[in-house]
């Protein structure tokens, strides 16, 4: 199938590699000339394990196609996905600006059928607004008559394990009310079904409310169990072994059920607070969301607080080491990272700060460009060198089984807080290393 991507970030880019793998030919569009430049040389913009390889195979194959033409990318594809930034307005709503843009695009070029699929996660009744657009074009152009369909199929992708949740989906969400649409959806979505039907029809305003619903839902299991870390704490419970009694209930599992040092990245923060806005405008107060969202900024300065705790208010002088930046493994993407709370309120309490980052270092030296007191380390050994203590904050493999001995030598003192729950506190305890968990009770220190 001829198939257009509008839009070269996690999600156009994913979604228009993936399908060109099956068999499909796919034009990726995006304005901006220098992603463009990036993906027509061989490389990516972003980090995700395993999309540098599907899209140069299939570059190679003549399946994928970057361009910031819009005229081509238009008239390729008979299913246009719409796949751009949806970011937060100022009042906390999404952002439509670029999704209208894509659609006006398409509405002041197309000439035969096309179904536009809305990928970008939106909120509900978007897909009535970029009908209402598209409509107004084609009346200007003189084609009201020409046939056309909008579809709602939002993404469910984990960044780090994009491709893999792409190709071995465990629901297709396919918002539709168009016969014609339905089925070359299914057609097109039928190679990563054929095992089993895991594709879902439903009305579109019930497919963009999905989308923000399952985001919900995960960020209120996360900021959950960091309340009962809390508590825990107070209490002398091992929040660990709490997840591990709780997660045996198949009713409750135990996926996003691990205490830390908060949530971040480009869809939780984003979706709860469009979520949280969009019932407000109905009138309906979403207590609970509001809660998760307070939970989350207050458990980002937790290991600061704990900091605090050990060396006091005052920390000029201290100098620390930031294991982590990123807001995931996996992932250069530092968008709501609680890596940025930390080492900021850490600067700001005049303390000096050596971080490392496997990956998203080039995107933390950007966006802490002015930040005094802070460096950026080549490898994790060099940020320990003379440091007061260790803060872990993003749970990268590399980080999981340290050499400790080297950790206790590098470090001014043995002290270690640990922002992932990656060390067990007995364990540390018999190495000499003071640790600092999220919710461990009374084993820690």
């Amino acid at each position: 199938m001829k198939v257009t991507a509008i839009g070269t970030g996690y999600v156009g880019l994913v979604t228009g590699a993936c399908l060109a793998e099956m068999g499909n030919h796919v034009v990726c569009l995006d304005v901006n000339e220098e992603k463009i430049r990036v993906l027509n040389a061989g490389e990516i913009p972003i980090h995700e394990p395993g999309l540098l390889e599907v899209v140069r195979r299939n570059v190679a194959a003549g399946r994928l196609q970057f361009t910031t033409d819009v005229d081509l990318a238009v008239n390729h594809g008979t299913i246009m996905f719409i796949g751009v930034g949806t970011p937060p307005d100022e009042d906390g709503s999404a952002d439509l600006q670029y999704v209208l843009a894509a659609a006006r695009s398409i509405g002041q070029r197309m000439t035969d059928y096309k179904v536009i699929v809305d990928k970008s996660t939106v909120p509900v009744g978007t897909a009535d607004k970029v009908r209402e657009v598209i409509a107004e074009e084609l009346t200007k152009r003189g084609l009201s008559d020409m046939a056309y369909a909008v579809v709602s199929n939002p993404e469910f992708l984990k960044e780090g394990a994009a491709v893999e949740d792409f190709m071995k989906p465990d629901r297709i969400i396919v918002g539709s009310e168009d016969e014609q649409a339905t089925l070359l959806m299914r057609a097109l979505y039928a190679p990563f079904t054929r095992n089993h039907d895991r594709l879902v029809v439903m009305d579109l305003r019930s497919a963009e409310f999905t989308k923000y619903a399952a985001n919900a839902m995960l960020a209120t299991r996360i900021s959950f169990m960091n309340e009962m870390a809390l508590l825990a704490e107070k209490v002398g419970a091992d929040i660990e072994l709490v997840r591990r009694g709780i997660g045996s209930d198949p009713r409750i599992g135990y996926s996003f059920l691990y205490a830390g040092a908060g949530y971040g990245g480009s869809c939780f923060p984003k979706d709860v607070k469009a979520l949280i806005r969009a019932a407000q405008g109905e009138g309906i107060p979403l207590r609970v969301l509001s809660a998760v969202e307070e939970a989350n900024e207050r458990q980002k300065m937790l290991l600061v607080d704990k900091v605090v705790a050990r060396f006091g208010d005052d920390l000029a002088g201290r100098h620390f080491a930031v294991w982590g930046l990123a807001f995931k493994p996996n992932t250069d993407d530092m968008r709501e990272a609680p890596a940025l709370v930390i080492v900021q309120e850490l600067l700001r309490r005049g303390a000096t700060v050596a971080a490392y980052d496997p990956v998203a270092m080039p995107e933390a030296k950007r966006l802490l460009a002015d930040a005094a007191g802070l460096q950026f380390c080549e490898r994790a050994e060099q940020a320990l060198e003379g440091a007061d203590a260790l803060l872990l904050v993003t749970e990268w493999k590399e980080f999981k089984s340290p050499d400790f001995d080297a950790i206790k030598f590098s470090l001014k003192q043995p002290v270690v807080f640990d922002g992932r729950n990656q060390y067990e506190p007995a364990l540390m305890k018999a190495l000499g290393i003071e640790h600092w968990g999220i919710g461990r009770g009374q084993t820690q220190h």
